[in-house]
C-alpha cells in the first residue's frame, strides 16, 4: 500500500508520528511537509523528538493569507500526487494543509482519508471549522476519535467509510509520557505550583480588547502563570503595548518541545488555552482545562466537567481557574492508545477491497 501523508503544523506532527510508525513496517509511506509551521520550535524539533521520518517533500510554503497559502500548497501537492500516484492521501485535523491535501486528492484518483474526522465547534468564524467540514465532506475514509464525532457525521449525511478509531494524539502522548517517566526530565525553573497558559488563535491575538482581557485575568490569578509565548502572540502583545504587563504578570518562557510541554501540562494545576490540541492533552494528563474560546470542537471534555469555556472574559477566566481544583471522575472518551493500529488496519482493508 502506497500512502502519501500531508502534514504542516505542530498537532499534525504529533498525530502523524503514531500513524507513520505503524505504516512504515509493512507499507510505503511518503511524507509531505507543507511548511505551514516554519519556526524551528514549531516544526523541525518535533520531527526529531517524535522520531517522525524526514519528509520526502518539503513545500516551504510559510505564512500567507489563507487563500494564497492554500493555493500554493494545492499547486505543489497536485504535482506530487500526479507523479507519485499513491493509493491513499492521508490528511490530519483541520489546518490549511489539511484542506489543500483534501481538495487535490478529492479531484484525483487516490482514496482520501481524514484522521480526526467529525469534529465541530459550530463556529464558522474559525478557519479550522471551514477546513474540517469541507475535508469531511470530500473524504472517502473518515477516522473519528470517538462516537460523538461519528454521530455528528451521520447528522450531516455521512455514513459510508466512517470508523471510530480513537485519538492518535493519545497514542503519541502515551509513548512520550512513558519515555519521560523512564528517563526523567530536564530541570525546570518554573514554580512548584502554576497555571499553564497558551494563547495563539487569531481571534484572541488579533483583537486588542480580547488579548488585554486575557492578560488582565492572568494578573488577577493567585497562582503564578507559566506562559510559553507563541511568536505571533509576542508580536501582538508588543504591538498593543501589553508586553511589559505580560512579562510582569506571567512567567514567560520560549516555545518548548513536545516532551517539555507535556511535562508542563502534567505538572500544572490548571491549563488556560485557546488550542484544541492542548485541551485534549490536558484531559489525557488529568489536568483541568479553561478554554479561552466561546466554542470547542472537543465538547465531550466540557460535558465531562474537565473543560470550561470562558472566552476572553476576565472575570470568567479568573473564576474558572480558581474553581478548577476539584474536577469530577474522568470518563474514557477517546480510546486506549491504539488508534494508529486501527487506522492502518482499516486502510489495508479498504485498499485491498
Amino acid at each position: 500500500m502506497d500512502v502519501l501523508s500531508v502534514v504542516g503544523a505542530r498537532p499534525q506532527f504529533v498525530k502523524a508520528a503514531a500513524v507513520s510508525q505503524q505504516l512504515r513496517g509493512e507499507h510505503d509511506e511518503r511524507l509531505v511537509h507543507t511548511g505551514q509551521h516554519y519556526d524551528t520550535e514549531l516544526s523541525a524539533v518535533f520531527f526529531d523528538e517524535l522520531a517522525l521520518p524526514e519528509p520526502e517533500f518539503h513545500l516551504g510554503v510559510g505564512s500567507d493569507s489563507h487563500a494564497r497559502q492554500t493555493a500554493a500548497m494545492m499547486t505543489e501537492l497536485e504535482r506530487i500526487i500526479d507523479d507519485e500516484s499513491p493509493d491513499v492521501v492521508l490528511v490530519y485535523g483541520d489546518t490549511n494543509s489539511t484542506l489543500a491535501g483534501a481538495l487535490v486528492a478529492a479531484k484525483s484518483s487516490p482514496l482520501l482519508a481524514h484522521v480526526e474526522a467529525g469534529l465541530r465547534s459550530h463556529d464558522w468564524s474559525m478557519p479550522e471549522e471551514v477546513n474540517r467540514r469541507l475535508t469531511d465532506h470530500c473524504s472517502d475514509l473518515l477516522f473519528t476519535p470517538g462516537p460523538h464525532a461519528k454521530a455528528t457525521l451521520e447528522q450531516e449525511g455521512i455514513t459510508d467509510g466512517v470508523f471510530v478509531t480513537g485519538d492518535v494524539m493519545y497514542d503519541t502522548l502515551l509513548q512520550i509520557r512513558d519515555r519521560l517517566h523512564t528517563h526523567g526530565t530536564e530541570e525546570s525553573d518554573v514554580p512548584d505550583e502554576y497555571v499553564l497558559a497558551t494563547v495563539h488563535r487569531a481571534k484572541n491575538t488579533d483583537n486588542q480588547d480580547r488579548l488585554e482581557s486575557i492578560i488582565d485575568a492572568f494578573e488577577h490569578l493567585d497562582t503564578p502563570v507559566v506562559f510559553p509565548a507563541h511568536p505571533r502572540t509576542v508580536a501582538a502583545l508588543r504591538e498593543y503595548g501589553l508586553w511589559e504587563r505580560t512579562a510582569a504578570a506571567t512567567h514567560v518562557i520560549e516555545p518548548v518541545n513536545y516532551g517539555r510541554f507535556i511535562t508542563l501540562v502534567e505538572g500544572a494545576t490548571c491549563v488556560a488555552t485557546d488550542s484544541g490540541g492542548v485541551q485534549k492533552e490536558a484531559f489525557y494528563l488529568d489536568t483541568p482545562c479553561v478554554t479561552l474560546r466561546e466554542t470547542t470542537e472537543w465538547i465531550e471534555t466540557v460535558d465531562a466537567g474537565w473543560n470550561v469555556l470562558v472566552g476572553a472574559d476576565t472575570d470568567q477566566i479568573v473564576d474558572a481557574v480558581r474553581a478548577a481544583a476539584d474536577p469530577p471522575a474522568k470518563p474514557d472518551l477517546y480510546g486506549s492508545g491504539n488508534a494508529a493500529t486501527r487506522i492502518v488496519r482499516h486502510l489495508e482493508q479498504q485498499v485491498e477491497s
